[in-house]
């Protein structure tokens, strides 16, 4: 696959004004991805905030593995008819106005959780915020379009991204803290209210490159380097035809399931097969996210790394999704080893090959189509991501109350990225730009 010749767009050289050694270095760019990691990282602080909690919320409030399991899919059903708005928002609106929209809403309605007091009003809690929460990677990703050249783009992405592996380190980290010493409605106030802090970051800093104070004139003709895309408007209906679209759809809908599957049942997983609670917890999680930390890093870099020696897009892309694909399969004997930290080694190691995974499927968005589009092509996926996350919280709460374990959700689990790689390569065997 190395020997394959570069891609046309790739090939296309920086204008000869600028500065090479400053364009390539650390510039305005890198502070703009440095935005999007933190507003990753609030939007799981704030998402995993209860599951850190669900041991004591469960005494306190009182629901089974299906109770859980719908309270959960209510988040995911919010957030797949959110994931459509939201990308159709930013498009229009623009990512600045769009992205800051998006986390006022969701810093708002996680805040709001603390007025739950039964299972119902969570379920309508954790709807809201779905809603409000479904705006942060249309957002994300549009904004790396804007701001990247295509060849740095999985960096960009696998950096902000790792943002919800660091989130969910600080809830493991800070939730106990608070909920331990002030109660459990204090823990959602202080990280939900805690995201209207970037906002105040965000406004006054962000603009597209072309319309920046700040930039420099060899970093924006760097960014600029790509060709020109079209400037009209892209309805959905021009979108749905295309493999490229199906592609990318159904790989978060395989995915994206098992990576929800994770964010919302490891702390009960780690409950009931070894008793860990809320006093407990921490470490095993810190140590899973951790790990997927680096596998987000490493994902991007890889298929980053692969470009930058003469591979083509299709092949350095796909050949970091099978790495990453290969390594979440031992996942599959989480559920039956005997040692707690034998199954939080495997389940981190399967959560860093998911973001290094999802880091590269999210890329392809960019790689396939023009920047006005991309916000609502991610917003599409994300639907279908969200739609099976909804699915897999349904039946992983009845089958887990069922059969008593969690085997068969952790065999799915272990196949479901390499059957998704298969199905994106049948569908799109080269990646390229599409003509719209």
């Amino acid at each position: 696959m190395s020997s394959d010749s570069l891609d046309p767009v790739e090939a296309v050289a920086i204008p000869p004004a600028a500065d090479v050694a400053a364009a390539t270095g650390f510039g305005l760019r890198w502070v703009i991805c440095g935005l999007l990691f933190f507003a990753t990282t609030i939007n799981y602080v704030d998402r995993v905030t209860m599951s850190v909690m669900e041991s004591t919320l469960q005494k306190a409030i009182g629901w089974d593995e299906f109770g859980w399991g719908f309270i959960n899919a209510s988040f995911m059903a919010a957030y797949a008819v959110g994931s459509l708005l939201a990308g159709w928002m930013i498009d229009r609106l623009g990512t600045r106005l769009g992205f800051s929209i998006s986390l006022i809403v969701w810093s708002i309605m996680s805040a709001a959780h603390a007025l739950a007091f039964n299972t119902f009003t969570f379920v309508v809690a954790r709807f809201a915020l779905g809603i409000g929460e479904s705006g942060n990677f249309p957002g994300a990703i549009k904004t790396t379009a804007e701001w990247f050249p295509k060849k740095e783009r999985a960096t960009a992405t696998g950096i902000f991204n790792s943002g919800s592996n660091v989130g969910q380190i600080v809830a493991a980290g800070v939730v106990p803290i608070i909920a331990l010493k002030f109660g459990w409605q204090a823990a959602f106030v202080v990280t939900g209210l805690a995201g209207l802090l970037w906002v105040v970051l965000w406004w006054p800093i962000y603009r597209r490159p072309q319309e920046h104070p700040w930039i420099s004139t060899a970093e924006l003709a760097y960014i600029e380097s790509d060709p020109p895309d079209r400037v009209e408007k892209i309805a959905w209906k021009q979108l749905l035809p295309f493999r490229q679209t199906w592609a990318f759809a159904i790989g978060k809908f395989m995915t994206d399931s098992i990576w929800w599957f994770y964010v919302f049942w490891f702390p009960k997983f780690m409950n009931k097969q070894f008793g860990m609670d809320i006093k407990t917890i921490g470490l095993p999680m810190v140590t899973v996210y951790v790990l997927a930390t680096v596998g987000s890093i490493f994902g991007g870099w890889e298929s980053s790394w692969l470009l930058a020696r003469g591979w083509t897009t299709s092949a350095a892309r796909k050949t970091a999704m099978l790495t990453c694909a290969v390594f979440v399969v031992p996942v599959t004997a989480a559920p039956l080893v005997s040692s707690p930290w034998a199954a939080v080694f495997l389940i981190g190691l399967a959560t860093a090959a998911h973001q290094g995974f999802s880091c590269n499927l999210f890329t392809l968005t960019s790689d396939m189509f023009p920047r006005r589009a991309i916000g609502s092509v991610v917003g599409l996926g994300t639907f279908a991501g969200a739609t099976g996350g909804f699915l897999l919280q349904i039946s992983a709460g009845l089958i887990i109350k069922l059969t008593g374990n969690y085997v068969i959700i952790f065999a799915a689990a272990g196949s479901a990225y390499l059957a998704a790689l298969l199905l994106i390569h049948l569908l799109v065997p080269r990646i390229e730009p599409v003509e719209l």
